[in-house]
């Protein structure tokens, strides 16, 4: 089984990363309008992501991203081992989907960002972009909707692209995997650190806010 769950993670991690890479050059290709160009990203990432979460769910929980896997570990659903696996896979599949994307765009397989983004305001939509993501997810378990998180996540992730300045990586695997690609949706590795912790930091808040509302619920009986 745990073959299998890695394998899933490997594959959905690679796919998303290989359609936000490879929706971003084909933006730039298509369009001058960097508007146009993110609106690109978003619709093929919103679609993407309710794809794999639909038909990978239940077979690894879908995750795709170390922060969920994290929140996971830290509340045991997951053990120690298991948890490393997954992030490995996850990290693989990253840079595996982003390599191949740069190769259909004819692009070096390894092609390294030098797109910095920095700068507190960003970092600041990371944590929103994150915390929201948690927060949503588990909401949606703990109020057994588990079959609208595609929806959910979808939704989600697709807002963020437009309303946090970040435009919603929300992901340490997706700033891995894109790394690895000087394109429209790239970062440059100096800038990576600071995008992690955003998303560890925006993690931890959203299943605070999750906790927070969850046992005001109870008290309230």
């Amino acid at each position: 089984m745990l073959s299998r769950k890695l394998t899933s993670e490997f594959l959905g991690t690679a796919t998303l990363i290989a359609t936000v890479v490879g929706s971003g050059a084909m933006a730039t290709a298509l369009s001058n309008d960097v508007g146009i160009q993110l609106l690109i990203n978003t619709i093929a990432t919103v679609f993407v992501l309710y794809i794999l979460i639909t038909l990978l769910g239940p077979i690894s929980g879908a995750h795709f991203n170390p922060v969920v896997t994290g929140v996971d570990f830290f509340t045991k659903k997951i053990k120690g081992k298991e948890f490393s696996f997954y992030v490995i896979a996850q990290l693989a599949g990253a840079a595996v989907g982003a390599m191949i994307a740069n190769l259909m765009f004819e692009y070096s397989a390894i092609y390294i960002s030098e797109k910095e983004r920095t700068g507190a305001h960003l970092l600041l939509g990371e944590v929103i972009a994150t915390a929201g993501l948690i927060l949503i997810i588990h909401l949606a378990l703990k109020q057994k909707e588990d079959k609208k998180i595609a929806r959910l996540v979808a939704a989600w992730i697709g807002a963020a692209y437009f309303f946090t300045s970040s435009t919603s990586f929300a992901n340490p695997a997706a700033v891995f995997g894109r790394m690895f690609s000087d394109t429209f949706s790239g970062i440059a590795p100096m800038s990576a650190p600071l995008f992690v912790l955003a998303e560890i930091i925006g993690g931890l808040l959203g299943y605070l806010g999750f906790k927070a509302l969850t046992s005001k619920a109870k008290s309230g009986k």
